[in-house]
Protein backbone atom coordinates (compact mmCIF):
# COMPACT_ATOMS: atom_id res chain seq x y z
CA UNK A 1 0.00 0.00 0.00
CA UNK A 2 1.18 3.92 -1.05
CA UNK A 3 2.24 5.61 2.08
CA UNK A 4 0.20 9.38 2.34
CA UNK A 5 2.23 12.20 2.77
CA UNK A 6 -0.38 14.85 4.70
CA UNK A 7 -0.55 11.63 7.14
CA UNK A 8 2.64 11.33 7.94
CA UNK A 9 3.18 15.50 8.42
CA UNK A 10 0.17 15.63 10.72
CA UNK A 11 2.03 12.89 13.15
CA UNK A 12 4.89 14.78 12.80
CA UNK A 13 3.74 18.14 14.11
CA UNK A 14 1.70 16.05 16.85
CA UNK A 15 4.68 14.83 18.30
CA UNK A 16 6.60 18.40 18.45
CA UNK A 17 3.81 19.46 20.13
CA UNK A 18 3.95 17.35 22.78
CA UNK A 19 8.03 17.56 22.64
CA UNK A 20 7.32 21.34 23.33
CA UNK A 21 4.58 21.43 26.32
CA UNK A 22 6.99 18.69 28.10
CA UNK A 23 9.59 20.83 28.19
CA UNK A 24 7.89 23.82 29.03
CA UNK A 25 6.52 21.88 32.26
CA UNK A 26 10.01 20.87 32.93
CA UNK A 27 11.20 24.06 33.22
CA UNK A 28 8.24 25.32 35.65
CA UNK A 29 8.97 22.91 37.69
CA UNK A 30 12.56 23.43 37.56
CA UNK A 31 12.03 27.13 38.51
CA UNK A 32 9.25 26.33 41.02
CA UNK A 33 11.55 24.29 43.02
CA UNK A 34 15.04 26.86 42.41
CA UNK A 35 12.53 29.16 44.11
CA UNK A 36 11.03 26.56 46.98
CA UNK A 37 14.74 26.26 47.70
CA UNK A 38 16.07 28.75 47.21
CA UNK A 39 17.56 31.86 49.15
CA UNK A 40 14.35 33.57 51.17
CA UNK A 41 14.07 37.46 50.17
CA UNK A 42 16.04 40.04 51.93
CA UNK A 43 13.89 41.21 54.92
CA UNK A 44 13.80 45.01 55.01
CA UNK A 45 12.72 47.93 57.44
CA UNK A 46 10.56 51.12 57.46
CA UNK A 47 11.90 53.60 60.17
CA UNK A 48 11.80 56.60 61.09
CA UNK A 49 14.00 58.77 63.41
CA UNK A 50 13.17 59.92 66.88
CA UNK A 51 12.94 63.48 67.33
CA UNK A 52 13.40 65.44 70.28
CA UNK A 53 10.35 68.19 69.40
CA UNK A 54 7.49 69.44 71.59
CA UNK A 55 4.32 67.39 71.51
CA UNK A 56 0.72 69.22 71.80
CA UNK A 57 -2.70 67.92 72.61
CA UNK A 58 -5.32 70.03 71.10
CA UNK A 59 -9.07 70.30 70.20
CA UNK A 60 -9.80 72.37 66.96
CA UNK A 61 -12.87 74.16 66.17
CA UNK A 62 -13.85 76.92 63.79
CA UNK A 63 -15.63 80.51 64.58
CA UNK A 64 -16.47 84.10 63.62
CA UNK A 65 -14.63 87.26 64.51
CA UNK A 66 -16.86 90.30 66.18
CA UNK A 67 -15.95 93.27 68.26
CA UNK A 68 -16.14 92.68 72.19
CA UNK A 69 -18.43 96.27 72.15
CA UNK A 70 -21.04 97.12 69.31
CA UNK A 71 -24.27 99.34 69.23
CA UNK A 72 -27.00 99.64 66.85
CA UNK A 73 -27.74 103.16 66.51
CA UNK A 74 -31.53 103.83 65.45
CA UNK A 75 -33.96 106.55 65.45
CA UNK A 76 -36.72 106.80 67.79
CA UNK A 77 -38.97 109.58 65.65
CA UNK A 78 -40.10 109.19 62.24
CA UNK A 79 -39.06 111.74 59.48
CA UNK A 80 -36.97 112.07 56.38
CA UNK A 81 -33.11 112.47 56.81
CA UNK A 82 -31.83 115.88 56.01
CA UNK A 83 -28.17 115.12 56.72
CA UNK A 84 -25.57 112.23 57.43
CA UNK A 85 -22.56 113.20 58.53
CA UNK A 86 -20.61 109.58 58.91
CA UNK A 87 -19.75 106.95 56.81
CA UNK A 88 -17.89 103.23 56.77
CA UNK A 89 -15.18 103.45 58.64
CA UNK A 90 -15.20 106.22 60.18
CA UNK A 91 -14.03 106.59 63.49
CA UNK A 92 -16.38 108.41 66.08
CA UNK A 93 -16.69 109.70 69.72
CA UNK A 94 -19.30 109.04 71.99
CA UNK A 95 -21.71 111.85 71.56
CA UNK A 96 -21.08 112.77 67.75
CA UNK A 97 -23.07 113.67 65.84
CA UNK A 98 -23.94 111.19 63.03
CA UNK A 99 -26.81 112.34 61.00
CA UNK A 100 -29.80 114.52 61.55
CA UNK A 101 -33.74 114.52 60.83
CA UNK A 102 -35.86 117.34 59.14
CA UNK A 103 -37.36 118.83 62.63
CA UNK A 104 -40.24 120.31 61.04
CA UNK A 105 -42.49 118.25 62.27
CA UNK A 106 -41.61 117.98 65.77
CA UNK A 107 -41.18 121.78 66.22
CA UNK A 108 -44.91 122.31 65.07
CA UNK A 109 -45.98 119.30 67.59
CA UNK A 110 -43.81 121.30 70.15
CA UNK A 111 -45.48 124.74 69.46
CA UNK A 112 -48.89 123.19 69.79
CA UNK A 113 -48.05 121.74 73.19
CA UNK A 114 -46.80 124.80 74.48
CA UNK A 115 -50.25 126.51 73.68
CA UNK A 116 -51.90 123.62 75.58
CA UNK A 117 -50.09 124.25 78.36
CA UNK A 118 -50.78 128.13 78.18
CA UNK A 119 -54.41 127.63 77.99
CA UNK A 120 -54.44 125.09 80.94
CA UNK A 121 -52.88 127.49 82.98
CA UNK A 122 -55.28 130.54 81.84
CA UNK A 123 -57.96 127.69 82.58
CA UNK A 124 -56.90 127.30 86.73
CA UNK A 125 -56.61 130.90 87.04
CA UNK A 126 -60.04 131.04 85.97
CA UNK A 127 -61.26 128.18 87.60
CA UNK A 128 -59.96 129.76 91.11
CA UNK A 129 -61.58 133.02 90.60
CA UNK A 130 -64.82 130.63 90.13
CA UNK A 131 -64.13 129.19 93.22
CA UNK A 132 -63.53 132.17 95.61
CA UNK A 133 -66.87 133.76 94.11
CA UNK A 134 -68.70 130.50 95.06
CA UNK A 135 -67.32 130.43 98.70
CA UNK A 136 -68.05 134.06 98.99
CA UNK A 137 -71.74 133.69 98.00
CA UNK A 138 -72.16 130.53 100.22
CA UNK A 139 -70.76 132.62 103.26
CA UNK A 140 -73.00 135.10 102.67
CA UNK A 141 -75.76 133.00 102.42
CA UNK A 142 -75.19 130.90 105.56
CA UNK A 143 -75.39 134.35 107.26
CA UNK A 144 -78.59 135.15 106.27
CA UNK A 145 -80.56 132.00 107.71
CA UNK A 146 -81.02 133.97 111.16
CA UNK A 147 -82.99 136.68 109.34
CA UNK A 148 -85.06 134.58 107.41
CA UNK A 149 -84.00 135.84 104.58
CA UNK A 150 -82.70 132.60 102.86
CA UNK A 151 -83.43 129.15 103.20
CA UNK A 152 -81.51 126.43 104.45
CA UNK A 153 -82.01 124.48 100.94
CA UNK A 154 -80.70 128.14 99.68
CA UNK A 155 -77.43 127.79 101.65
CA UNK A 156 -76.68 124.16 100.76
CA UNK A 157 -76.98 124.87 96.96
CA UNK A 158 -74.58 127.82 97.56
CA UNK A 159 -72.74 125.70 99.53
CA UNK A 160 -72.70 122.49 96.85
CA UNK A 161 -71.22 125.99 93.76
CA UNK A 162 -68.63 126.25 96.09
CA UNK A 163 -67.70 122.57 95.72
CA UNK A 164 -67.47 122.40 92.24
CA UNK A 165 -65.86 125.43 92.14
CA UNK A 166 -63.42 123.80 94.15
CA UNK A 167 -62.94 120.30 91.39
CA UNK A 168 -62.64 122.76 88.67
CA UNK A 169 -59.33 123.88 90.22
CA UNK A 170 -58.18 120.77 90.88
CA UNK A 171 -58.55 119.86 87.34
CA UNK A 172 -57.63 122.91 85.71
CA UNK A 173 -54.61 122.36 87.47
CA UNK A 174 -54.39 118.55 86.75
CA UNK A 175 -54.58 119.72 82.90
CA UNK A 176 -51.51 121.79 83.36
CA UNK A 177 -49.48 118.59 84.73
CA UNK A 178 -50.74 117.04 81.61
CA UNK A 179 -49.73 119.79 79.40
CA UNK A 180 -46.23 120.13 80.87
CA UNK A 181 -45.54 116.15 80.28
CA UNK A 182 -46.55 116.94 76.55
CA UNK A 183 -44.19 119.89 76.01
CA UNK A 184 -41.45 117.71 77.98
CA UNK A 185 -42.49 114.57 75.58
CA UNK A 186 -42.07 116.94 72.24
CA UNK A 187 -38.67 118.68 73.26
CA UNK A 188 -37.30 115.45 73.62
CA UNK A 189 -38.58 114.03 70.50
CA UNK A 190 -37.61 117.12 69.23
CA UNK A 191 -34.02 116.15 70.28
CA UNK A 192 -33.87 112.90 68.48
CA UNK A 193 -33.57 114.15 65.16
CA UNK A 194 -30.12 114.99 66.37
CA UNK A 195 -28.45 110.99 65.64
CA UNK A 196 -25.99 110.87 68.08
CA UNK A 197 -23.26 107.83 68.52
CA UNK A 198 -23.62 105.96 72.18
CA UNK A 199 -20.26 104.96 71.99
CA UNK A 200 -16.55 105.75 70.86
CA UNK A 201 -15.86 103.17 67.95
CA UNK A 202 -15.59 102.76 64.59
CA UNK A 203 -18.25 102.60 61.57
CA UNK A 204 -19.01 98.83 60.50
CA UNK A 205 -22.51 99.50 58.92
CA UNK A 206 -24.46 102.71 57.42
CA UNK A 207 -27.87 102.08 55.70
CA UNK A 208 -29.22 105.49 55.68
CA UNK A 209 -28.72 108.07 52.90
CA UNK A 210 -29.74 112.05 52.46
CA UNK A 211 -33.75 112.42 51.45
CA UNK A 212 -34.84 108.53 52.89
CA UNK A 213 -37.49 108.25 55.22
CA UNK A 214 -37.32 106.65 58.56
CA UNK A 215 -40.35 105.16 59.82
CA UNK A 216 -39.97 104.34 63.51
CA UNK A 217 -43.93 103.58 64.01
CA UNK A 218 -43.49 99.54 65.05
CA UNK A 219 -39.72 99.47 66.00
CA UNK A 220 -36.49 101.08 65.84
CA UNK A 221 -35.18 101.06 62.40
CA UNK A 222 -31.22 100.52 61.97
CA UNK A 223 -28.91 103.27 60.39
CA UNK A 224 -25.68 102.73 61.95
CA UNK A 225 -23.74 100.14 63.62
CA UNK A 226 -20.57 101.33 65.47
CA UNK A 227 -17.92 98.49 66.63
CA UNK A 228 -16.10 99.31 70.09
CA UNK A 229 -12.53 99.43 70.33
CA UNK A 230 -11.29 96.72 67.07
CA UNK A 231 -7.64 96.57 69.46
CA UNK A 232 -9.95 94.09 71.09
CA UNK A 233 -12.08 91.54 69.30
CA UNK A 234 -13.76 88.23 70.45
CA UNK A 235 -13.82 84.55 68.43
CA UNK A 236 -17.40 82.58 69.19
CA UNK A 237 -16.47 79.28 68.25
CA UNK A 238 -18.71 76.12 68.10
CA UNK A 239 -16.89 73.10 69.90
CA UNK A 240 -18.06 69.82 70.24
CA UNK A 241 -20.06 68.44 73.28
CA UNK A 242 -17.66 65.86 73.07
CA UNK A 243 -14.53 68.42 73.60
CA UNK A 244 -16.06 70.96 75.33
CA UNK A 245 -15.17 69.21 78.80
CA UNK A 246 -11.35 69.79 77.88
CA UNK A 247 -11.80 73.78 77.67
CA UNK A 248 -11.13 76.14 80.85
CA UNK A 249 -10.86 79.92 81.14
CA UNK A 250 -7.64 80.79 80.44
CA UNK A 251 -6.92 78.67 78.31
CA UNK A 252 -3.96 79.52 75.28
CA UNK A 253 -5.89 79.51 71.85
CA UNK A 254 -4.38 79.42 67.97
CA UNK A 255 -6.15 81.46 65.59
CA UNK A 256 -5.72 80.76 61.81
CA UNK A 257 -7.37 83.27 59.65
CA UNK A 258 -7.68 82.49 55.41
CA UNK A 259 -6.60 85.90 55.01
CA UNK A 260 -3.68 85.65 56.94
CA UNK A 261 -2.16 81.91 55.85
CA UNK A 262 1.53 82.60 56.67
CA UNK A 263 0.33 83.66 60.34
CA UNK A 264 -0.72 82.84 63.71
CA UNK A 265 -3.14 85.42 65.80
CA UNK A 266 -2.55 84.32 70.05
CA UNK A 267 -6.26 84.38 71.92
CA UNK A 268 -7.11 82.66 75.39
CA UNK A 269 -10.68 81.57 76.47
CA UNK A 270 -12.91 83.70 78.26
CA UNK A 271 -16.13 81.75 78.51
CA UNK A 272 -17.56 78.79 77.65
CA UNK A 273 -21.13 79.14 77.65
CA UNK A 274 -23.66 76.85 78.73
CA UNK A 275 -26.42 77.45 76.60
CA UNK A 276 -26.40 74.15 73.75
CA UNK A 277 -26.49 75.09 70.55
CA UNK A 278 -28.33 72.00 68.48
CA UNK A 279 -27.78 72.15 64.69
CA UNK A 280 -29.21 68.30 62.50
CA UNK A 281 -28.83 66.89 65.86
CA UNK A 282 -25.26 67.91 66.37
CA UNK A 283 -25.02 69.45 69.86
CA UNK A 284 -21.94 72.35 70.15
CA UNK A 285 -21.19 74.55 72.71
CA UNK A 286 -19.94 78.51 71.87
CA UNK A 287 -16.70 78.92 73.35
CA UNK A 288 -15.87 82.81 73.35
CA UNK A 289 -12.40 83.39 72.70
CA UNK A 290 -10.88 86.99 73.71
CA UNK A 291 -8.04 88.07 71.13
CA UNK A 292 -5.84 90.85 70.56
CA UNK A 293 -5.83 93.17 67.55
CA UNK A 294 -3.60 95.93 68.12
CA UNK A 295 -2.24 96.26 64.75
CA UNK A 296 -6.11 96.39 63.36
CA UNK A 297 -5.64 93.42 60.94
CA UNK A 298 -8.84 91.31 61.84
CA UNK A 299 -11.83 92.81 60.84
CA UNK A 300 -15.29 91.75 62.16
CA UNK A 301 -17.01 88.37 60.60
CA UNK A 302 -13.98 86.73 59.79
CA UNK A 303 -13.98 83.37 60.26
CA UNK A 304 -10.98 81.29 62.05
CA UNK A 305 -9.75 77.70 62.93
CA UNK A 306 -9.17 77.79 66.71
CA UNK A 307 -6.80 75.46 68.17
CA UNK A 308 -7.39 74.84 72.20
CA UNK A 309 -3.94 73.83 73.64
CA UNK A 310 -4.94 71.44 75.92
CA UNK A 311 -1.94 70.10 77.20
CA UNK A 312 1.65 70.21 75.58
CA UNK A 313 4.78 68.57 76.82
CA UNK A 314 7.84 70.48 75.26
CA UNK A 315 11.39 69.14 74.27
CA UNK A 316 10.07 65.42 74.42
CA UNK A 317 11.32 62.26 72.64
CA UNK A 318 8.21 61.56 70.39
CA UNK A 319 7.47 58.69 67.99
CA UNK A 320 4.74 57.06 66.00
CA UNK A 321 2.09 55.85 67.60
CA UNK A 322 2.64 52.91 65.23
CA UNK A 323 6.01 52.22 66.69
CA UNK A 324 4.40 51.15 69.43
CA UNK A 325 2.25 49.31 67.90
CA UNK A 326 4.94 47.17 65.64
CA UNK A 327 6.44 43.34 66.61
CA UNK A 328 8.53 41.79 64.03
CA UNK A 329 7.50 38.81 62.89
CA UNK A 330 10.42 36.72 64.29
CA UNK A 331 10.17 38.46 67.62
CA UNK A 332 9.77 36.14 71.08
CA UNK A 333 8.06 38.33 74.04
CA UNK A 334 6.89 36.81 77.48
CA UNK A 335 3.28 37.10 78.03
CA UNK A 336 1.88 38.99 80.39
CA UNK A 337 0.02 37.71 83.34
CA UNK A 338 -3.62 37.35 82.94
CA UNK A 339 -5.84 40.75 83.29
CA UNK A 340 -2.19 42.99 82.98
CA UNK A 341 -1.64 45.03 80.01
CA UNK A 342 1.79 44.60 78.14
CA UNK A 343 4.35 46.65 78.63
CA UNK A 344 5.02 49.27 75.82
CA UNK A 345 8.35 48.62 73.92
CA UNK A 346 9.88 50.25 70.74
CA UNK A 347 12.00 48.56 68.47
CA UNK A 348 15.18 50.25 67.45
CA UNK A 349 17.08 48.92 64.21
CA UNK A 350 21.18 48.46 65.35
CA UNK A 351 23.49 46.99 63.51
CA UNK A 352 20.90 45.75 60.74
CA UNK A 353 18.84 44.39 63.69
CA UNK A 354 15.76 45.31 65.85
CA UNK A 355 16.42 45.46 68.93
CA UNK A 356 13.57 46.65 72.09
CA UNK A 357 13.69 49.10 74.12
CA UNK A 358 11.26 49.15 77.02
CA UNK A 359 9.71 52.73 77.35
CA UNK A 360 7.41 55.07 79.22
CA UNK A 361 4.76 56.62 77.36
CA UNK A 362 3.60 59.79 77.64
CA UNK A 363 1.28 62.49 76.25
CA UNK A 364 -0.65 61.40 72.72
CA UNK A 365 -2.20 63.57 70.38
CA UNK A 366 -3.82 60.69 68.79
CA UNK A 367 -0.80 60.37 65.93
CA UNK A 368 2.41 60.62 68.03
CA UNK A 369 3.14 59.80 71.65
CA UNK A 370 5.66 60.77 73.80
CA UNK A 371 8.10 58.14 75.59
CA UNK A 372 11.03 57.70 77.50
CA UNK A 373 13.22 54.90 78.77
CA UNK A 374 16.69 53.78 78.80
CA UNK A 375 19.74 53.69 76.06
CA UNK A 376 16.93 55.99 73.93
CA UNK A 377 18.77 58.58 72.01
CA UNK A 378 17.79 61.15 69.35
CA UNK A 379 18.18 60.03 66.05
CA UNK A 380 17.76 56.81 66.84
CA UNK A 381 16.18 54.37 64.22
CA UNK A 382 12.34 53.76 65.40
CA UNK A 383 11.28 51.00 63.41
CA UNK A 384 7.26 51.09 62.06
CA UNK A 385 6.98 48.43 59.95
CA UNK A 386 9.13 45.55 57.75
CA UNK A 387 8.44 43.55 54.44
CA UNK A 388 7.17 40.84 56.99
CA UNK A 389 5.54 41.72 60.06
CA UNK A 390 2.02 42.85 60.61
CA UNK A 391 1.43 45.56 63.33
CA UNK A 392 0.46 44.56 67.08
CA UNK A 393 -1.89 45.67 69.14
CA UNK A 394 -1.60 48.48 71.22
CA UNK A 395 -3.43 51.14 72.97
CA UNK A 396 -3.68 54.80 70.70
CA UNK A 397 -4.42 55.66 67.19
CA UNK A 398 -3.44 56.82 64.27
CA UNK A 399 -0.57 56.29 61.88
CA UNK A 400 2.97 56.69 61.66
CA UNK A 401 5.58 59.41 59.88
CA UNK A 402 6.86 58.45 56.93
CA UNK A 403 10.18 56.82 57.65
CA UNK A 404 13.05 55.10 55.87
CA UNK A 405 13.39 51.74 54.19
CA UNK A 406 16.72 50.06 55.50
CA UNK A 407 17.97 46.60 54.45
CA UNK A 408 18.56 44.15 57.56
CA UNK A 409 19.49 40.59 57.42
CA UNK A 410 17.97 37.42 55.28
CA UNK A 411 15.46 35.88 57.59
CA UNK A 412 13.06 32.85 57.51
CA UNK A 413 10.31 32.86 55.34
CA UNK A 414 7.16 33.56 56.68
CA UNK A 415 4.95 31.48 58.55
CA UNK A 416 1.53 30.92 58.09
Amino acid sequence: MASHPTYARTSATRRLVTLAVLAVAAVAGWLGWQRWHGRAAPLTYTTTPLARTTLVRSVTASGTLSPVEISTVGSQVSGRVIEVLVDHNDRVTKGQVLARLDPQVLTGERAQARARLQAAQAELVRAKATAANAHVTATRTASLVASGAVSASDVDAAQAAAAVADAAVASAKASIVLAQAQVRNAETNLTYTTITAPIAGVVISRSVDPGNTVAASLQAPELFVIAGDLARMELHASVAEADVSQLADGQRVELAFDAFPDRTFAGAVRQIRNQAVTTNNVVTYDAVVSVANPDGLLRPGMTATATFVVDQAPDALVVPVKALRYRPATATMDKPARGARPSPGVWVLRDGAPVRVAVTTGLSDGTSTVITGAGLAEGDAIITADSRARAAPAAGNGGSRGGNRSSGPPGPPPMF
